[in-house]
């Protein structure tokens, strides 16, 4: 059984995040972005009803996350027409409303996964790598043409691709803005696995459900150990596994 509901668009071009809880026991949320006349591409109004969907009961009740758009696109990117005629003191205002958003979907406690079709471009691209694990159609296309537009991408992707990928491929990705596709993505780890054609949100799911079946508090607390491990020291890194596993270790 699905349970399906939907966020109010501010107008018809707004686009909407449609919320999902399905599984057996209900305890996957399936958040899809939607608006297909505009490539899912992500609109203050957007990034807000996510932002708002990822905060609300539906989600902090789950288990596990999917995110996913529609066939064209997960998303071609931010909507930066918006963007372009503020101020440097309103941009500042945005990374503390809507621009959150990213952040957000990246500390949530249960474990997260992107489902990625179509595009997967700028915004749509770092919102995809604040997830924990990545699933990709084959045919699926990736970006970061931001610096084409003179901006750069400024939603966590720099910091997460360098992490991920490591320098000289971000620098190759990210100054020549140049697109790739799936395999290479795969080649690279930045997903996880290609899904067959056309089965991507089934396999994302699937990954979900699994991941949901997993003690909660392990998978929660290792989520944030592999986090704080991509930036410790050694030592720091080592200590950090240690303790947490004391922690842990009566609870399963």
């Amino acid at each position: 059984m699905t349970v399906t509901d939907t966020t109010p668009a501010a107008s018809p071009e707004a686009g909407t995040v449609e919320i999902e809880r399905t599984g057996e026991h209900q305890d996957i949320a399936v958040l899809t972005l939607r608006r297909e006349r505009k490539l899912n591409a992500l609109s203050t109004h957007m990034e807000s009803a996510l932002l708002d969907a990822l905060r609300g009961p539906r989600v902090r009740t789950s288990r596990a996350v999917v995110v996913t758009g529609v066939p064209r696109a997960f998303s071609a990117g931010a909507d930066t027409g918006e963007l372009r005629e503020m101020t440097p003191e309103a941009i500042a205002d945005y990374y503390r409303s809507s621009g959150a958003v990213y952040e957000a979907f990246a500390a949530l406690p249960q474990p997260t996964v992107a489902a990625l079709s179509g595009y997967c471009l700028g915004g749509g691209l770092e919102l995809a790598l604040a997830a924990d694990i990545r699933v990709a159609d084959p045919d699926t296309v990736f970006g970061l043409p931001e610096v084409g537009i003179g901006i750069l991408p400024s939603s966590g992707g720099v910091t997460r691709l360098v992490r991920e990928v490591g320098p000289a491929r971000t620098r190759d990705l990210v100054l020549r803005g140049r697109r790739f596709g799936a395999p290479e993505a795969y080649a690279w780890g930045l997903i996880g696995e290609i899904a067959e054609a056309g089965t991507v949100r089934d396999k994302a799911v699937e990954i979900a459900t699994e991941l949901a079946g997993q003690p909660r508090l392990a998978v929660s607390v290792a989520k944030q150990v592999i986090t704080a491990a991509t930036d410790a020291p050694r030592e720091a890194a080592l200590l950090l596994e240690q303790l947490a596993y004391a922690a842990l270790n009566r609870t399963g």
